[in-house]
């Protein structure tokens, strides 16, 4: 009986203690209808319970077989997966390729993060929020690190976190540029990698060591 995540493996245990979850990696959400396909077929074939849509815009394929796992994964072009301690899927709204309120191209910053960060390790879980406009549809400040579009660039916020004890972040920098904005986040999570010590997320490593001393680290 399996009795635990498997993050080699992309895995998360299941309440019967005895199937696991998988969750293919789609970039904030955006799936072409062959990436649809797929995860549909995928899981027929390894006789998956059922798929969620999770809140992080992926489709978890749920009840997959222990021993199934490895074989359910090679059926994927991009078999990159993130859980445990890893930096998470980027999550994002359609900015101004589609939403009228949209101030900036959220999905163009979003899928520069997703390249460069997701699944690398961090001391913690590291979750990220891209939104085109101030509404904050995909949560930028309950995020460790989150941007949302303005008249004039990308404002950054840190140190939000969502669950039982949710923290809405601290303001962090205003008019970014998508440049800007990711060499951000490379300062943010080398400071989190340098300061940091598990379990505790960003916000608790700013706390410990001090707001100022943040800001002065990254910019």
């Amino acid at each position: 009986m399996a009795k635990a995540n498997i993050p080699a493996k992309g895995a998360i245990v299941q309440r019967d203690l005895e199937t696991f979850s998988i969750s293919p990696h789609i970039p904030g959400g955006f799936a072409d209808p062959a990436l649809l396909r797929k995860i549909a077929d995928v899981a027929e074939k390894y006789g998956a319970k059922y798929l969620k849509l999770t809140g992080a815009q992926r489709i978890a394929i749920i009840g997959v077989r222990e021993e199934d796992l490895d074989a359910a994964w090679a059926e994927f072009t991009d078999s990159s997966k993130a859980i445990g301690l890893t930096i998470r899927s980027i999550q994002m709204c359609p900015g101004t390729r589609a939403c009228k309120r949209a101030k900036q191209d959220s999905p163009g910053l979003g899928f520069a993060l997703d390249a460069e960060f997701y699944g690398k390790p961090a001391p913690a879980k590291f979750k990220m929020g891209v939104s085109g406009c101030p509404n904050c549809c995909s949560d930028a400040w309950l995020k460790d690190l989150g941007f949302f579009g303005t008249d004039d660039g990308f404002k950054a916020v840190v140190g939000g976190k969502g669950g039982g004890t949710a923290k809405v972040g601290r303001e962090l920098a205003d008019g970014l540029t998508a440049d800007q904005a990711v060499a951000l986040a490379r300062k943010v999570i080398a400071f989190y990698r340098e300061n940091g010590q598990a379990p505790e997320r960003l916000g608790a490593t700013i706390e410990r060591v001090g707001f100022d001393k943040f800001k002065e680290a990254v910019l």
